[in-house]
């Protein structure tokens, strides 16, 4: 987006004051005031934030719907950070070495509507700032069926059914790796767990997932 469009934009649609905090903050201002995530979505499923503080909740929607550059940005450093510090942990005891970073992929059509994939936005953040030091970038894992929106289902159990068989994974790319799955928001980690199945079934060694908020 240019910033003339952008300035257009915000003449025509006002921000929201909080959207206007949200832009102008740094790091460790969003650090300082968001709320860190309460508990876990599922195994193996690591959450930064709390969903239901609004400022994550917006930080969320303008990256998740509009794209925003300096939100996703913004996320991607915060969530780099503790990627590090999760392998400068982890990796020495468990031999999570030169982990492949995959985003949670959308169906072709919801990618066409919405014209981007937030995960990879993320991702691309992520591997800008990384310089090939530690994480090998892989869009292998796709979705092959169009489902229903998480949102609308009620349990855990609905959504695993309405998720069953929607992705795949190229064995080639995945087999022996190590894992480090990517995506916005883990609610009941339904959809994380489907993708964490199929890329185990692919060969993957080890997966973990990494979420700005749950």
């Amino acid at each position: 987006m240019s910033n003339a469009f952008e300035f257009l934009l915000n003449l025509l649609f006002p921000q929201k004051p909080l959207v206007r905090e949200l832009l102008a903050m740094d790091a460790g201002e969003f650090l300082s005031r968001a709320e860190k995530a309460r508990g876990y979505a599922g195994k193996n499923i690591i959450s930064l934030f709390d969903y239901h503080d609004p400022l994550v909740r917006e930080a969320i929607w303008e990256m998740k719907y509009k794209g925003r550059r300096k939100v996703v940005r913004l996320l991607g450093e915060i969530l780099y950070d503790e990627l590090l510090a999760f392998l400068e942990e982890y990796a020495p005891l468990t031999n999570f070495t030169k982990p492949l970073l995959i985003p949670i992929p959308l169906s072709k059509q919801r990618e066409r509507d919405r014209g981007f994939n937030q995960c990879e936005l993320l991702c691309d953040t992520l591997m800008k700032l990384d310089e090939g030091r530690n994480f090998t970038l892989s869009l292998t894992l796709t979705k092959v069926k169009d489902t229903q929106s998480q949102t609308k289902t009620d349990s855990k159990a609905e959504r695993l059914k309405n998720l069953e068989g929607c992705f795949s994974a190229d064995a080639n790319a995945v087999m022996g790796r190590n894992i480090i799955l990517i995506d916005d928001v883990a609610t009941t980690g339904a959809t994380l767990d489907e993708a964490r199945r199929t890329l185990k079934a692919a060969g993957a060694r080890k997966v973990i997932a990494f979420t700005i908020a749950h």
